[in-house]
């Protein structure tokens, strides 16, 4: 697996996205525990979760603990795996997402993802969503703190504006290390990011990286030229979309969600998959 870089630490080129394997329509216990599994057999050293990932009220962190036992459970090395985990976002049980963005709050999801997933420090921690009821500065003076005091290793924001990534980076005196955000060839408002962070030489992780190419295939898809440049190399269009996006940058690394062995699979092999010039103009068009 081909590596790129969060801060100091070295990660695989593709991470799996936990939350499919928790929330509405997740899976059985099993299937997801042999999903990081397979995620792990591939090269995966990247695992990205968070205590909002639950349906229920009560089991906030489920996804930390079902990732915490697959590592446990798992035959190989996991002392090279980054989990990252995010704070600030809470479920409360029917179905909404609400925020809370409080130091107070931040402090106590802390100590429940070291908790969870058994570690003395977080590997990567991020602010999972702004609070328009607390100042951002507050919000992400907290993760300073919790960087200064050990209790995380790496500091990181999510679902952030260029003036919040660049407020963040001061805020952390040059400590922020990722920007977690919605980019997808559907979804692709977060450009300007993605070009600050490659600026900045700060991980981009696209969140919902695979959003809309499973119609690639439909006739007169906006997506069409996904599937025919898939067809093309005989890979499936999610390869080809998650290519397209580590071309983008090196500091891009996508985190796409999987719940079956078979989705992180295929979408590992996108990191071995090279487009041509050609190729990655058309999609940019196509998208």
């Amino acid at each position: 697996m081909k590596q790129r870089s969060i801060g100091n630490v070295q990660v695989s080129a593709i991470g799996l996205g936990g939350m499919p394997m928790s929330i509405e329509g997740r899976p059985d216990i099993d299937r997801s525990v042999r999903t990081i599994h397979a995620a792990l057999d591939a090269g995966v050293t990247l695992i990205d979760t968070a205590d909002a990932y639950h349906l229920h009220a009560d089991e906030v962190g489920h996804n930390e603990t079902l990732i915490a036992q697959a590592l446990a459970s798992w035959s190989g090395d996991t002392s090279g795996v980054l989990v990252a985990t995010k704070g600030g976002h809470l479920r409360p049980g029917d179905g909404s997402w609400t925020v809370d963005g409080s130091p107070a709050h931040l402090r106590e999801a802390v100590e429940g993802s070291l908790k969870r997933l058994g570690v003395d420090a977080i590997g990567l921690y991020q602010f999972h969503r702004p609070d328009p009821k607390v100042p951002y500065a507050d919000s992400v003076g907290t993760l300073r703190e919790l960087l200064d005091e050990g209790k995380i290793r790496l500091a990181g924001i999510s679902n952030a504006n260029v003036g919040q990534i660049r407020q963040a980076q001061e805020i952390l005196g040059g400590r922020l290390v990722s920007v977690q955000n919605q980019f997808s060839p559907a979804f692709r408002s977060s450009e300007d990011e993605l070009r600050l962070c490659d600026e900045l030489g700060i991980a981009f992780l696209p969140w919902s990286p695979l959003g809309g190419i499973a119609k690639a295939g439909e006739l007169g898809s906006h997506f069409a030229g996904f599937a025919q440049v898939a067809e093309a190399h005989g890979v499936s269009p999610q390869q080809v979309t998650l290519a397209w996006e580590l071309a983008k940058s090196e500091h891009v690394i996508p985190i796409p969600g999987a719940s079956r062995p078979e989705s992180i699979t295929d979408s590992v092999r996108a990191a071995e998959l090279t487009l041509t010039d050609e190729e990655l103009a058309r999609l940019d068009q196509a998208a």
